[in-house]
C-alpha cells in the first residue's frame, strides 16, 4: 500500500467551491497514469483552507471514485488532537485505506508531546496510520528516535512521509524502526535518493500534471534499471523545482490549469503567481514538452 509513485492530489475549486467533477476526473486520469495511491487532503490539497465538511467530502468522494482501484491515504493531520482523531475516525468510516498525519504544527510540541499526540490517534481509530514529518511547515522536527519509539510501540503506525530533506535523518529512521516500516519520499527532488537509502516511494506533487513519468522512474529503480531511473530523475528534475519557484500548491495548480487538467482557483491567503515566476513555470512546461495544445489526456 505504501509504495511507488503516490500523489498528493490537488482540490480543485469551482465559484469558491470544491469541484467534484473535476475532483473524480483527476483520481481517474492517476489511476490511468499508474499511480499507486491517492492521498486527498494533505498541504497540496490544501487541507489548511477545507472546512471540516469539505474535507470529508473529499476524502469521500476520492474513495468512491477510486472504488479500490488504488488505496485511498486520506491526509487527517491536525494540530489540535481531538481533531485529528475526529477527521482520522471519518476516513476510516468513509472506505479510505490508511490516514497521513502531519506532526502537529504552530503549538511546536516537544517530542514527548507528538509522541502523546500519535499515541492517543493510533489508539483511538484502527487503521494503518503514516506519519508525516516536514519542519518547515510545522516548525517542529520529528525525532528518528521519536519515530522509532511510535513504529515500535503502535503496530498501526506503519510509515513516515519525510520531507526534511535531511537524507542522514532518513537513513537514521530505516536503521531504527522496524524493517518493514515505510521511508516515504515527501520530496520530489529527492525520490531517487530516498528509495536508494531503502524508501519505498513518493508522496508526489509533479505527479498531478506527470504521474505517468514519475511512476515510471520508480518502477525503473524497483527493476534494477537504475541507468534509466537516473536519466527520468534529471529529466524531472527542472520541473520539480518549477513547481516550488513560490509555495506549494500555487504552481502546481497554475500548470494544471495551463494544462487543461483544473479550473484555475486557489484560497487565500494562496495567491495568483507574478508574472515574472508564471513565466519560469511556462518556460519550464514548455522545456519538458507539456504545453496547453499538449494536454495530458
Amino acid at each position: 500500500m505504501f509504495k511507488g509513485a503516490m500523489v498528493a492530489i490537488v482540490t480543485p475549486f469551482k465559484e469558491g467551491k470544491v469541484d467534484e467533477n473535476t475532483l473524480a476526473k483527476l483520481v481517474e486520469f492517476q489511476i490511468k497514469n499508474k499511480t499507486s495511491a491517492i492521498v486527498p487532503c494533505g498541504t497540496t490539497g490544501e487541507s489548511a483552507t477545507l472546512s471540516f465538511a469539505e474535507h470529508e467530502r473529499v476524502i469521500e468522494l476520492v474513495v468512491e471514485t477510486a472504488a479500490k482501484r488504488v488505496p485511498v491515504i486520506a491526509g487527517t493531520g491536525s494540530n489540535n488532537t481531538a481533531e485529528a482523531v475526529r477527521l482520522t475516525r471519518h476516513a476510516k468510516e468513509a472506505g479510505a485505506d490508511a490516514a497521513l498525519l502531519i506532526a502537529p504544527y504552530y503549538n511546536k510540541p516537544t517530542q514527548k508531546g507528538m509522541y502523546l499526540h500519535f499515541k492517543q490517534i493510533a489508539e483511538s481509530v484502527e487503521l494503518p496510520l503514516v506519519l508525516y514529518n516536514i519542519a518547515g511547515r510545522t516548525a517542529v522536527n520529528m525525532e528518528p528516535e521519536t519515530i522509532a519509539k511510535l513504529a515500535h510501540d503502535f503496530p498501526s503506525i506503519v510509515g513516515v512521509k519525510e520531507a526534511s530533506g535531511n537524507l542522514e535523518q532518513m537513513s537514521r529512521i530505516k536503521a531504527l524502526c522496524p524493517p518493514s516500516f515505510a521511508l516515504i519520499s515527501g520530496d520530489d527532488a529527492l525520490t531517487l535518493p530516498v528509495l536508494a537509502i531503502g524508501g519505498t516511494g513518493v508522496i508526489s506533487v509533479v505527479s498531478n500534471i506527470v504521474p505517468h513519468d514519475v511512476a515510471k522512474m520508480v518502477d525503473e529503480f524497483e527493476k534494477g534499471n537504475l541507468k534509466k531511473a537516473r536519466e527520468m530523475h534529471y529529466k524531472l528534475l527542472p520541473l520539480i523545482k518549477a513547481m516550488f519557484i513560490e509555495t506549494n500548491p500555487i504552481c502546481v495548480k497554475t500548470a494544471m490549469e495551463l494544462l487543461g487538467l483544473c479550473e484555475p482557483g486557489l484560497r487565500l491567503p494562496l495567491c495568483a503567481m507574478s508574472e515574472e515566476n508564471l513565466k519560469k513555470l511556462k518556460q519550464a512546461l514548455d522545456e519538458y514538452g507539456l504545453t496547453a495544445e499538449k494536454k495530458r489526456k
